[in-house]
């Protein structure tokens, strides 16, 4: 017994020594859509209704440039992508890092060109970066994927999902993928037949493993998630030509849903035990299967076909409690529908207008509409109940398509060439041990 609480206490102290900047942490969002990528934060204590101006505004902060990037928050940092920066000497695109608690830029490092091409309103950086320990890695739109230290921005190492593995996006519109971190491996999709998905090593990015579709459209939009089933580690991706499974261990290809052409594929894939939701927008719409164990494998059945009403462009979908909570394609008409049967509950229209970018906390939906109009509402399959909106200052110029994060009692935005920290405790001086 004594040996048995010298080693819960030594878990204990180990749990409480300080991480290294740059480390990921409970109480941190190091990639798209968080941790676990599933953009469900785990907050409490948050308030259940807004006043009419919006809850308190703590900082904002100009001059990061164009851009669709979310953010990820890890430590005291801030990390993100933009073009046409502040400060710097040309309209390039950059890697930015600031500070948590002011939103003061910290460094900035030059990705590369800026991605100017097709229409004016869908240009610049759309890849949240990804950080791990004292790395953070970026993707850039025409294929660089750029590892730099978390703590001074200097670059470490750069592949190109192009030239060195012969990748293509099923798209024109560039690479948006957030890479995964898992173990010493980072999970990248350069797309195509070529090489369809491939394991790098973080630390150098050479090459681990790749895995290769036959008839592969391309990269989408999309990023890769985690999925355990029988003992067996599964990457769970969709690109435009639909979602597969890989073997974490070695690449393999495992299993392979594909789907009709259409014009992008974006949402992040939804993992709820074995089963897998995904959906593509352009009113392709979204499916269910369900994951099985077969030996050091794993097979899938379908559980529903792809159903249109379903469908869902870029502004990606939450699960809470049982229900998938999304935009509709990208009309700002919210959905309601359960998981395990894809009947639609409801469908609302919301107070802002256009595509719907969907994050979840406590019970309720942060959702951040094209026209700056940023939504509380209830997750509750009775109705659509908004509890709060305002209007996001420094909106308006261009679509507001950046996905909001939900972290230590606070909403983080990025508006196109600001940051904007709100305070949504419900109760800030007890939290604050006031």
């Amino acid at each position: 017994m004594i040996r048995s609480w010298r080693l819960v206490s030594l878990i204990l102290l180990a749990a409480l020594i300080v991480s290294p900047r740059g480390a990921a942490r409970a109480a941190d969002w190091p990639t798209f859509r968080g941790a676990d990528r599933t953009a469900v934060s785990k907050e409490t204590g948050l308030l259940e209704a807004w006043p009419e101006e919006g809850p308190p505004l703590v900082w904002q902060v100009e001059g990061t440039g164009r851009g669709y990037t979310s953010l990820a928050i890890v430590g005291d940092r801030i990390y993100l992508v933009g073009d046409g920066v502040a400060d710097v000497e040309d309209q390039d695109e950059y890697l930015l890092c600031h500070d948590r608690k002011t939103g003061a830029r910290l460094w900035a490092t030059k990705t590369g060109p800026a991605w100017n091409s097709g229409n004016p309103a869908w240009q610049s950086s759309r890849s949240t970066p990804t950080v791990d320990q004292d790395r953070v890695y970026a993707l850039t739109a025409t294929g660089d994927l750029i590892c730099c230290d978390a703590a001074s921005g200097a670059e470490r190492w750069r592949e190109n999902l192009k030239t060195d593995f012969g990748g293509k996006k099923a798209d024109g519109w560039g690479y948006s993928e957030s890479v995964l971190v898992d173990g010493d491996k980072l999970i990248c999709t350069p797309g195509g037949e070529q090489t369809t998905m491939a394991a790098l090593d973080k630390l150098t990015g050479e090459t681990i493993w790749t895995t290769v579709r036959e008839g592969d459209r391309g990269a989408g939009h999309v990023s890769a998630v985690i999925a355990e089933v029988g003992g067996v580690r599964v990457y769970v991706q969709t690109t435009g030509g639909g979602a597969l499974g890989v073997r974490a261990s070695d690449g393999k290809l495992l299993w392979s849903y594909p789907i009709d052409k259409t014009t992008a594929v974006a949402p992040t894939p939804i993992i709820s035990g074995d089963l897998v939701f995904f959906s593509a927008g352009y009113k392709r719409g979204g499916a269910l299967l369900k994951q099985i164990a077969d030996g050091d494998g794993v097979t899938i059945e379908e559980v529903y076909p792809l159903k249109p009403e379903l469908s869902n462009k870029h502004g990606g979908i939450v699960l809470v409690d049982g229900r998938l909570y999304g935009d509709t394609d990208s009309s700002g008409i919210p959905f309601c529908a359960d998981l395990m049967t894809g009947e639609i509950a409801w469908k609302g229209r919301g107070s802002g207008r256009g595509s719907v970018a969907v994050a979840a906390a406590e019970g309720r939906l942060y959702l951040h509409f094209d026209n700056g109009t940023m939504v509380l509402a209830k997750a509750d399959p009775a109705g659509y109940e908004e509890v709060g909106s305002f209007k996001v200052p420094h909106s308006g110029e261009r679509p507001s398509w950046s996905h909001p994060v939900i972290l230590d009692g606070k909403l983080y935005l990025r508006e196109q060439n600001a940051l904007l920290c709100y305070d949504i405790r419900a109760n800030p001086a007890a939290a604050a041990g006031e």
